[in-house]
């Protein structure tokens, strides 16, 4: 049992690490001139190959879905892996990576009001607690951020993230009960090759197919994002979630903005200032408390 735990520990701290390096790939590769839906679209068509192969073996061992699953799938994988990261690399081209990472972990939270406003569930003084001490957070790293930059470019990249973890947050409240039906894998498979399908008609529609002829750098950002931000950490989450249990696994993902401040500090040169550290603690402090609700 012992040797388990140890090893979804360690399951869910790669997943940390790998969704926190997210938004360091997105904003490494923009300085060559590449746009949100291109980048996007890159990362879907390499990550394409390993989701379907899970989707497509998912499917020969398991009951057909019926017309309602699909059309579910297909409402959630607009919200999730298309909608949420649509979003999210917009509003990377207006704000630091640490900010985006604050704010778009907010998502348990909102994931909890949703829960209270359309599902009829109950709210506790320490989930008030918990979202409090999160908006404050982000206020504090706002505060940073506004001292580095347009006050403007700090709103609208806000707002735009803050939109990708309302977006998350709606995938995650509706995906409970299909992830029951269907099963982890199965389900976050099928998602993702819907979300793909979806970012492939954005990118088809609005771009030529000679946008995808990029510098050599924006691929290896666009095969990191699949790989060490996508692919590894969606099965190493869903891995120690069978291992250690949502909760626990959950409790790993409180490293994930530390990282990327540190990340975006090291690698893009972003200042860190003890406002912004004082915002992350709190937020950290407030997923904490939703965590041991």
């Amino acid at each position: 049992m012992e040797k388990s735990n140890a090893v979804g520990a360690g399951l869910a701290l790669v997943a940390a690490l790998g969704f926190s390096l997210k938004a360091i790939f997105v904003k490494l590769a923009y300085p060559y001139g590449v746009d949100a839906i291109t980048l996007l679209a890159l990362r879907m068509c390499f990550a394409l190959p390993v989701f379907l192969w899970v989707g497509l073996a998912g499917q020969r061992a398991a009951a057909p879905l019926s017309r309602d699953d699909w059309l579910k799938l297909f409402a959630l994988g607009c919200l999730g892996y298309y909608g949420a990261s649509i979003l999210d690399f917009w509003g990377l081209e207006y704000i630091s990576a640490g900010l985006e990472r604050l704010i778009l972990f907010t998502y348990p939270t909102l994931t909890i009001l949703i829960g209270v406003l359309f599902q009829g569930k109950p709210f506790s003084r320490r989930e008030g607690v918990a979202i409090a001490l999160c908006y404050l957070g982000i206020g504090l790293a706002f505060v940073h951020d506004l001292g580095l930059g347009e006050t403007r470019d700090v709103l609208i990249g806000g707002a735009l993230v803050f939109a990708s973890s309302i977006s998350y947050a709606l995938y995650l409240s509706g995906s409970a009960p299909m992830i029951a039906r269907l099963g982890a894998m199965r389900f976050s498979a099928l998602a993702t090759l819907v979300s793909s399908a979806v970012t492939l008609v954005h990118f088809s529609a609005t771009h030529p197919l000679a946008a995808f002829v990029q510098p050599l750098p924006v691929y290896g950002w666009g095969l990191a994002m699949a790989l060490i931000a996508t692919v590894i950490p969606v099965f190493a989450q869903s891995a120690a979630i069978r291992r250690v249990g949502a909760g626990q696994a959950s409790l790993f993902t409180m490293v994930g903005p530390i990282l990327t401040i540190g990340f975006g500090w090291w690698l893009l040169g972003e200042s860190i200032s003890s406002v912004q550290v004082a915002g992350a603690a709190l937020v950290v402090l407030g997923i904490l408390f939703v965590s041991h609700r």
